[in-house]
């Protein structure tokens, strides 16, 4: 519905509203308004919800009214980086209020501290103005930031012909150790999957940063034929695959893998028929390869945080662990579980990730060894001590290499207990 003519919005206002720090403006406690004629609406968008109400309690004290919502009581509308459209699109959307016939004036937030300056409000010049494009908004809502940090990506991708196609130019570059190509590949995917459109012509991209001419090029090539050449090209190369399938196995990087392209390996089972010379991590790579390429569920990581945090608490019982990564931004599956673990105390969760994991790998070993101690020697081992139940004494042990000899077996030192 459209709003009431200013005039007669100004002569309902009454001179003796009051506030007391909340929102609604409903209090009876507080200071008096000075200016009834004026009523100020604070647009949250871009200013942020404690923006606003330090703005809103400075009004008020100024003798200000402030508008918890649009209503026809509303005089000025004060937003903070924000266009016309996109203020009066976002009214439309959350107060259902219809251009035609809005007459509040929009204003830019220079207005506003001018005014409370001045301790008065000031008459709005045209610098003030928010200014209103007649012509429809045809592609986003609002300008799209550079900065992946200053836009709102979610896992609805609106523009996946396009960025798959991106995301093989990048691979391709990472593998070519070009990293200036990569960048700018990845860069022009990440902004398309911000777009809240879908884009549909080359004028839908207009005023988008990030996007190079080469990435305007496969964009434009898409539109057009519905594929990109080049993308093609690359998916049918096999150089391209094979350092995609070894720079998969954990420890190798793109020279290693182009290395043994060139060598004239080309899968996995040859790499581990080939006996070629590995580094630690990459032998472990190797033995697990197929078990780190099957995805990860989301229920699988809350069970791995489990885990995580039961052994964690045994050394620190009040640290925080948390999901992070893909999980944390709402993916179902993903190839690895992020954790970040924390704790009130600064400082304390220092040497946490060596104990956790020196317990870990050997929670199984130390298991069987007291399992040993019960079912074969009939005695009693504890973190505390260790006691004969057939002599029902306790048995004098000061090192590992004690306990180990009490039972009879060879001492086998903590680095080869990875059971």
């Amino acid at each position: 519905m459209a709003l009431m003519p200013r005039k007669k919005r100004c002569k309902d206002v009454a001179v003796t509203s009051v506030y007391d720090g909340s929102l609604d403006g409903n209090s009876t406690v507080g200071k008096k308004v000075k200016f009834g004629d004026v009523g100020v609406f604070l647009v949250e968008r871009r200013m942020g919800s404690s923006r606003r109400r330090f703005l809103t309690e400075l009004a008020w004290k100024k003798g200000f009214r402030v508008e918890e919502q649009m209503s026809d009581l509303v005089t000025h509308v004060v937003a903070e980086n924000n266009t016309g459209n996109e203020v009066l699109e976002l009214l439309e959307k959350q107060n259902g209020i219809c251009r035609a016939g809005f007459d509040a004036v929009l204003v830019d937030i220079a207005w506003f501290t001018e005014s409370m300056g001045a301790e008065r409000p000031l008459e709005v010049e045209n610098r003030h103005r928010l200014q209103v494009s007649t012509e429809a908004i045809a592609t986003s809502e609002a300008p799209i930031s550079s900065y992946a940090c200053q836009r709102r990506t979610t896992l609805r991708n609106k523009n996946m012909l396009f960025t798959e196609a991106l995301k093989v130019l990048a691979e391709s570059a990472e593998l070519s150790e070009s990293e200036g190509r990569y960048l700018a590949f990845s860069r022009a995917s990440s902004i398309l999957k911000s777009l809240p459109y879908t884009v549909t012509k080359m004028e839908d991209l207009q005023g988008i940063p990030n996007l190079g001419v080469h990435s305007r090029k496969v964009i434009k090539e898409i539109l057009e034929d519905g594929t990109c050449s080049e993308v093609g090209n690359i998916l049918q190369n096999e150089r391209y695959h094979t350092l995609k399938r070894f720079a998969s196995v954990f420890g190798v990087g793109v020279k290693t893998a182009d290395k043994w392209f060139r060598e004239g390996l080309r899968t996995v089972d040859e790499l581990r028929a080939s006996n070629g010379k590995l580094t630690k991590q990459q032998e472990a790579g190797l033995l697990y390869h197929n078990d780190l390429c099957v995805p990860v569920t989301r229920a699988e990581a809350d069970w791995i945080k489990h885990i995580v945090e039961r052994a964690v608490r045994r050394f620190l019982p009040d640290a925080i662990i948390t999901l992070t990564g893909g999980f944390r931004r709402g993916k179902e599956c993903g190839h690895d579980v992020d954790l970040l673990i924390t704790h009130p105390d600064e400082g304390k969760e220092e040497g946490i990730i060596y104990q956790v994991v020196n317990w870990m790998t050997t929670k199984l070993f130390e298991r069987d060894l007291r399992r040993y101690a019960k079912h074969v020697k009939n005695m009693s081992l504890s973190s505390h001590s260790l006691f004969d139940n057939e002599q029902n004494i306790y048995l004098p042990a000061t090192t590992e290499e004690e306990i180990f000899a009490h039972f009879g077996l060879e001492y086998i030192p903590p680095q080869e207990r990875n059971a």
